[in-house]
Order: C-alpha cells, then structure tokens, then sequence
C-alpha cells in the first residue's frame, strides 16, 4: 500500500553546480550530502562497483534527491525535448508566478515559457536547471 511520497530525484552532472543551482536560484535548503559506493548501492541502481555522490534538498514534507553518478559514468543527455518517454518534472507551487519566473530566469534558469493560464486560475510555465531537467512553476489563484 502506497502512503505517500520520500522525494524526487534528478541525475545531475556536477552535484556542486546542481547544489548551487538549487540552493541559490531555486532557494531549497541543502538537508544531507554524501556520497554512496560499495556492494549495498550497487545492489540497489544494478551497478556493480557504482559511486554515487548525492544532495537532498527539503521540498515542503518531501525531499529532492541530485545525483551525480562517479561510475558508471553516466550516458549524455539525448535530448532537452519534453515530450520524449521517460522525460520528467519537479512540478513547484509558488505564490508570485511572474515574479517568480522572471527571477529564476535572470539567476540562470533556462525558461521555456512564460506563465500562462491552461486552465481557469492556474498558471504555469516551465523552466530547466543546468542539466535540462525540467522544473513547472504553478500558482493557483
């Protein structure tokens, strides 16, 4: 039975970059970093000899998890499209969206969109860290 959700997680392909990225264009409070390797995390992602360095960010009652994988190396990024299988988003509630966006994207964040209004009182836009992983803002008004 599922309870609830622990975090959400990106790979990332330098975890200082990605922590500052987090920390001080998105504003999430770094809550644990360290790094994995050995028998037990190789078990778990189905790497043998895997070394992992990873961040947990708080978000609200979860967590956001950056990894970045030491080995394997990791495979480079085909695409930034969106609509490809296994492409994802951090979906963030936010209570100025144009404020909001138009901060990020002067802090680094790559915008697709500015807000719009899909549908009647929320708005939404998207935006990406410095990997391409996708990041929707959402303010319901």
């Amino acid at each position: 039975m599922i309870i609830g959700v622990d975090h959400t997680g990106f790979i990332v392909t330098n975890i200082e970059e990605s922590a500052h990225f987090y920390q001080n264009v998105i504003g999430l409070k770094l809550i644990d970093s360290f790094e994995r390797k050995g028998s037990k995390i190789s078990q778990v992602i189905g790497y043998p000899d895997a070394h992992l360095k990873v961040n947990f960010f708080e978000l609200g009652s979860s967590k956001l998890e950056l990894i970045e994988y030491v080995h394997p190396e990791p495979d480079p990024r085909p695409t930034e499209e969106r609509a490809v299988i296994g492409g994802s988003h951090l979906a963030l509630i936010v209570t100025d969206i144009d404020l909001t966006w138009t901060d990020l994207k002067n802090k680094g964040a790559r915008p697709l969109n500015p807000p719009v209004e899909p549908i009647p009182g929320k708005f939404a836009c998207y935006l990406q860290d410095p990997d391409g992983n996708w990041i929707e803002l959402i303010e319901y008004k």
